[in-house]
């Protein structure tokens, strides 16, 4: 290759990116995809690219790089790849230290997902490099935030994104995901007078409140899982993920928040799920007094496969001819490359790595998988 793969993910991993995803306990040397940012666009300027920036939020921008071709372009492809990682909490190995040991790096973001971007530059490099006619137009993406909030690939459509085809990084083991269901979430907050716990009669407890609608929201998962389900992506889920309430155990508390995942189907919108729960909770028995339910940000839409048939297929001939073998898949979890598609792109999900080690206490990523899955990127764009 003309990059050194596994040197640059390991430089990769030793440069914190981390989304603090709302939180505001975690040290700023670690925060954000600044610095790599920074990385990135210095080695796209040394393969002789003209990177820009594309502004997503204060300090945190995407990384856009074309590579033109010497002929005129069979079309035009997007290699999309986002540059965050989730917090390191409670993680057993060093999190930024890239070891490399038994043939795997370990370290956060390794899997997911900067082995996807270390493989992407690779490949776009090569292009760089040798300059193939007859190949694809070929624009890498690097995006800020979509372990939280999806913004930076929102923006990087909002401002105009044409493609014939788009190829968005996470950990697939090579293989080819052509549908994952959509996310939306809630922050919902029940509201109460705080009193001394002397004297709880005096005051509403917002917790005692909440516990009610917990109650209800578990009813309404299994409302939901008796719904006719997606013949490929299965039932529409809902989970509590965090509840927080109260300053002290002699306080009662006027104020309790929980945040709330819904996992969306093909065909579903996230405002009419949001509505369906409200109307739920609402009716629901028990539970007579105010709430407010807000989208907590964007959501991310469903990946359906309705664009991507032909993609999937030629693509698919790209990975045969290197590893000999793929299979496509579909997955819970969501990605930018339904936002990629809302804009009228056929796109895909394809990298090295397993998810099964995304967002883990030790993970890691085969080496083995960073040489096949540049091969593949390349092939692709030089069909």
């Amino acid at each position: 290759m003309s990059i050194d793969l596994a040197a640059t993910l390991a430089d990769l991993v030793r440069i914190p990116s981390v989304n603090p995803m709302g939180r505001t306990d975690l040290p700023d040397s670690i925060l954000y995809e600044s610095r790599v940012t920074a990385y990135l666009e210095e080695r796209l300027k040394g393969l002789g690219a003209a990177p820009r920036r594309q502004s997503v939020l204060p300090g945190r921008d995407n990384l856009l790089a074309v590579y033109e071709p010497p002929t005129p372009p069979t079309r035009t492809i997007v290699f999309e790849c986002h540059q965050d990682t989730v917090p390191v909490d409670a993680m057993i190995v060093e999190p930024f230290g890239a070891k490399v040991e038994g043939g795997k790096l370990y370290g956060r973001g390794s899997c997911d997902v900067k082995g996807g971007a270390t493989v992407m530059l690779g490949a776009f490099a090569r292009l760089m490099k040798e300059r193939p006619a007859g190949s694809a137009r070929v624009l890498i993406c690097y995006t800020a935030d979509e372990e939280h909030t999806f913004l930076g690939v929102q923006e990087l459509v909002k401002q105009g994104l044409k493609a014939d085809a788009a190829i968005v990084a996470e950990p697939t083991l090579l293989n080819i995901v052509r549908a994952h269901k959509g996310v939306v979430r809630w922050v919902v907050e029940t509201p109460g007078r705080a009193c001394h716990s002397s004297r709880p009669e005096n005051g509403v407890n917002a917790i005692y409140r909440m516990g009610r609608l917990l109650a209800a929201i578990e009813a309404y998962a299994k409302d939901l899982h008796a719904r006719t389900p997606d013949p490929l992506l299965g039932p529409r889920t809902v989970s509590v993920g965090r509840i927080l309430g109260g300053v002290s155990a002699n306080t009662v508390p006027d104020v309790c928040r929980i945040d709330v995942d819904r996992r969306l189907i093909p065909g579903e919108v996230a405002a009419d799920a949001g509505r369906d729960l409200e109307t739920f909770l609402r009716s629901f028995a028990g539970v007579d007094f105010p709430f407010t339910m807000k989208e907590s940000h964007a959501p991310c839409a469903p990946l359906s496969p309705e664009l991507s048939s032909e993609l999937v297929k030629e693509f698919g001939q790209s990975i045969d001819a290197v590893v000999g073998r793929h299979e496509v898949q579909v997955v819970p979890f969501g990605t930018d490359a339904s936002t990629i598609a809302r804009g009228g792109i056929p796109a895909i999900v394809f990298g090295p790595g397993d998810i099964a080690q995304a967002h883990t206490k030790d993970e890691w990523i085969d080496l083995a998988q960073l040489e096949p899955a540049a091969e593949i990127l390349f092939r692709f764009a030089t069909r």
